[in-house]
């Protein structure tokens, strides 16, 4: 039994912290997990920054419905949905998600909560499980599913490296230069053809 764990961010839809960074004017939101592989700490910097420009729940989700998925992505889960069991395993938030969701047919997503104090500052994030897309995947097979993933990001490195087959998709010259072991797409067809390879 297969399953394909795709990331979210920068693999189905555009980077919504940099979407956020453009419309508010704030350039330090721009970082990522391309950018920052300690999870934890970007987030705490992000919400300090948020706190410091009274910005809250509020702005970021009016940024998120301005954001369309990556042109092909949603066909493109569409087809692979078709073909075998697919979840999106993020380390974005629920209260993010869901309007991406429904843009993209409601696949099944794993993903974090956030915690928002009744005036809309995000006071805290609570993280599923500790290296969630990593010990996902591992929970996955040790219920009997070959796990097949793809991503960008430091923070996708785990659950490639630990799956049957690992793609890296619109990753960085660098993450792509520091692990030549896994191959690297650029376009929906390619990695649809590498999947159908070993599925």
């Amino acid at each position: 039994m297969n399953i394909v764990c795709l990331d979210l961010e920068g693999v189905l839809v555009p980077e919504i912290w940099i979407a956020f960074a453009e419309a508010s004017g704030i350039p330090e939101l721009k970082k990522t997990t391309r950018d920052e592989p300690d999870y934890n700490k970007l987030m705490t910097w992000r919400l300090n920054i948020l706190k410091e420009h009274g910005l809250g729940l509020k702005e970021i989700q009016e940024t998120i419905a301005t954001i369309d998925p990556i042109p092909g992505a949603k066909e493109f889960l569409d087809e692979l949905r078709s073909m075998t069991q697919v979840i999106i395993i993020s380390d974005t938030f629920t209260q993010f998600a869901a309007p991406l969701m429904k843009k993209l047919g409601w696949p099944t997503i794993f993903c974090n909560s956030l915690e928002v104090a009744d005036n809309g500052e995000i006071t805290d994030f609570k993280m599923r499980i500790p290296d969630s897309k990593l010990n996902t995947v591992k929970a996955l097979q040790s219920i009997g599913y070959e796990t097949i993933a793809s991503g960008d990001s430091f923070n996708d490195l785990g659950m490639i490296q630990a799956s049957k087959a690992g793609f890296l998709f619109k990753s960085t010259e660098q993450i792509k230069a520091d692990y030549p072991q896994f191959p690297a797409f650029e376009d929906y067809d390619e990695l649809m053809a590498a999947i159908k390879g070993v599925l």
